[in-house]
């Protein structure tokens, strides 16, 4: 063979492999795209038009959940404002009782505390103490005429009452009138007045009294004999005291004695403002 044909059949082989070449790059680049389209269409079966679809629905199932949620709170919220439009109905539609009641527990209130302020004023003035004035000055100076006077009426619940006590009293010629004088004899006493002085029991020494308004008159009374449950009474200022020495029943009777005199005060008058 020439040079010329050793030539052609060295080179006819490279000819023959580009061709080969070529199917395998078409090849490999085929199974390339198969493998994309394998792919977009396991994750977007239908192709774009189907993604876009797939991508409305998920977007129009979004929404609708989303109003459908809405929709749910809007309900839940018209219900409760219903609900606290119906409490506040109620509790206007019970607001004018419920004030009613207080209103007339209020009064029931205060009647029970008036009742019991007067019950109490009542059982005190009537059993605890006893308030007079004193109208005239046979007790000077000891108690002034216009002068209030406290009294103890249980001063005598559980002790007798002693001499020097003064003392509250119905009046034994009157009992519908109240004395107010001091103790001189006790029951089983023997009382007489020599010269204006006091001797109780026959003794030699006269009674001291140091609170005599004055210096008695000298006169005698007496001797009176003081009876079991009585006493003998006699005012301060003894010049002028209409007291057992002058009674049609000269002796007051245990029973008939008020109460023991605790303290006295007087009330000022106001004058009126001049202008």
């Amino acid at each position: 063979m020439s040079e010329e044909e050793l030539k052609s059949e060295k080179t006819a082989p490279a000819g023959n492999d580009q061709p080969e070449n070529d199917w395998e790059k078409a090849w490999d680049n085929f199974k390339v795209d198969m493998n994309r389209f394998d792919q977009s269409e396991f994750e977007h079966p239908g192709g774009p038009q189907q993604e876009e679809g797939s991508r409305g629905q998920d977007d129009g199932d979004k929404v609708g959940r989303d109003g459908r949620e809405q929709s749910n709170r809007d309900r839940d919220g018209r219900n409760k404002n219903a609900g606290d439009t119906d409490d506040r109905e109620d509790s206007e539609d019970e607001a004018p009782e419920d004030k009613k009641k207080s209103r007339l527990s209020d009064i029931i209130s205060w009647l029970i505390v008036l009742a019991a302020a007067i019950a109490l004023a009542i059982v005190v003035n009537n059993v605890v103490i006893l308030k007079t004035v004193i109208t005239s000055g046979s007790m000077r100076p000891t108690m002034e005429i216009d002068e209030h006077v406290i009294a103890n009426r249980l001063a005598y619940l559980f002790s007798e009452p002693q001499r020097g006590d003064m003392v509250f009293f119905a009046n034994p010629d009157d009992e519908t009138e109240t004395y107010v004088k001091r103790i001189i004899g006790l029951p089983g006493d023997k009382v007489e007045i020599k010269k204006g002085k006091v001797y109780i029991n026959d003794a030699e020494k006269p009674l001291k009294e140091p609170y005599l308004f004055e210096k008695a008159e000298k006169l005698d009374f007496g001797p009176y004999n003081v009876p079991e449950d009585s006493y003998f009474m006699l005012g301060d200022n003894r010049n002028i005291s209409r007291d057992s020495r002058f009674w049609d029943m000269p002796f007051v009777k245990r029973d008939k004695i008020y109460g023991k005199a605790l303290f006295g005060y007087r009330v000022r008058k106001m004058k009126s403002a001049e202008y």
